[in-house]
């Protein structure tokens, strides 16, 4: 056994040695797998929570039973002016290496895989941002125009690589697009990995049965959600065939960056994409969901204003740097301490999510045990 781990090893070094320098760096060693991933499974995106969210889509990682779904999600970023790279698998040399995603000032080279919403295997359509605030495109994001004001319509084509769901890059069967001058430069450039509440995503992601590919055999019951670990939440985005999926039609010509966005009200109900279906689950009591209900929305808000208070605060931080010429030292301190701060606000979010849903839960089991047996939901056990 010893033997066949140690030659293992030699294999993945050997095809890691082959790879170009540029995106040697970003593989994550350990993480190789014989078996390719399954295809993408075809989704409804969340509808975004609030201004300055990133859509991360979701991704098949590997665990000790094998491949999961991480479903995507709407983030944070932990920089204002930062854009996400996703991660993608890569054939090397009878090895499937994984290639984790990260946080830069531009969208670098993840795999020419089409993974929907903006990511359409070259390049990134989705928004950008212009003077510390983030931009949504309309045609391929599902934004609420009432509560998400910076937002254009721009509709794209994908015209350089294969409408498919195949999730990996080289070796049989996966996308053959290679990586470019500015791509490789985004790879070599200042970047970020994912942040504590993506991977706390993950690792929520990795516990849950149902998202393995050998329980739901490529089609996981939540393939997306509205906000990191909220996979029992309403909203969260089921797997299926809607009317318009995570393959929007993406054409990479047609610029991203419009001189001026177009009016928010140019939008109608039909050119949105259409939010998840509403949960099968039987209500177990009317008033006491809708009294939960409220209790999420009044913490998602007060949480958004967190963040944009923390936002607004880093960016006024940085102009007043930049106005003092500072040096590289001086730009490193402030991005760590500003990282930090991020950091700590997103484990302070993190435990109030926690504590409501335990709270709701303990309601939840009281409203049962209350609940007269005629009126339990059918299947219902003491």
């Amino acid at each position: 056994m010893r033997i066949a781990r140690l030659i293992c090893s030699l294999l993945l070094i050997v095809g890691l040695l082959a790879i170009p320098v540029q995106s040697r760096a970003q593989v994550a060693v350990g993480i190789s797998v014989r078996i390719g991933p399954p295809v993408l499974p075809v989704y409804v995106q969340p509808i975004c929570p609030g201004p300055g969210y990133i859509w991360v889509p979701g991704y098949w990682a590997y665990g000790p039973d094998g491949y999961f779904w991480v479903p995507g999600t709407w983030v944070f970023p932990p920089e204002v002016g930062l854009l996400w790279t996703p991660g993608y698998w890569g054939w090397e040399d009878g090895f499937y290496a994984w290639y984790p995603g990260y946080w830069g000032p531009e969208v670098g080279f993840y795999g020419g895989i089409n993974y929907g919403f903006g990511y359409t295997g070259v390049g990134f359509f989705g928004g950008y941002w212009r003077g510390g605030t983030y931009y949504y495109n309309r045609s391929v994001t599902n934004v609420d125009v009432t509560v998400v004001r910076n937002t254009y319509n721009t509709t794209v084509v994908n015209n350089n690589t294969t409408i498919n769901r195949v999730s990996f890059h080289g070796g049989a069967g996966g996308t053959t697009v290679r990586p470019t001058s500015r791509e490789m430069a985004a790879a070599r450039g200042h970047h970020i990995p994912m942040t504590s509440e993506q991977t706390q995503h993950q690792q929520a992601a990795s516990t849950n049965r149902t998202l393995l590919s050998s329980d739901n055999h490529g089609r996981p019951d939540v393939a997306a959600t509205p906000r990191p670990g909220q996979f029992n939440r309403r909203g969260a985005g089921e797997t299926g065939r809607p009317v318009a999926p995570n393959r929007p039609l993406e054409n990479p010509r047609e610029t991203n960056r419009p001189g001026k966005p177009p009016a928010n009200n140019g939008r109608t109900f039909e050119d949105r994409p259409p939010s998840s279906r509403p949960s099968n689950n039987p209500r177990v009591n009317p008033g006491l969901e809708q009294k939960q209900q409220r209790e999420i929305e009044k913490m998602r808000q007060q949480q958004d204003a967190d963040r944009q208070k923390v936002q607004q605060r880093h960016v006024q931080e940085q102009q007043k740097l930049e106005r003092q010429r500072p040096d590289q030292r001086q730009q490193e301190q402030l991005q760590r301490r500003q990282q930090q701060q991020l950091g700590q606000m997103q484990q302070k979010h993190a435990q109030q999510d926690q504590k409501l849903q335990e709270r709701q839960q303990r309601d939840v089991q009281n409203q049962e045990k209350k609940q007269p047996k005629s009126d339990r939901p059918p299947g219902h056990q003491q």
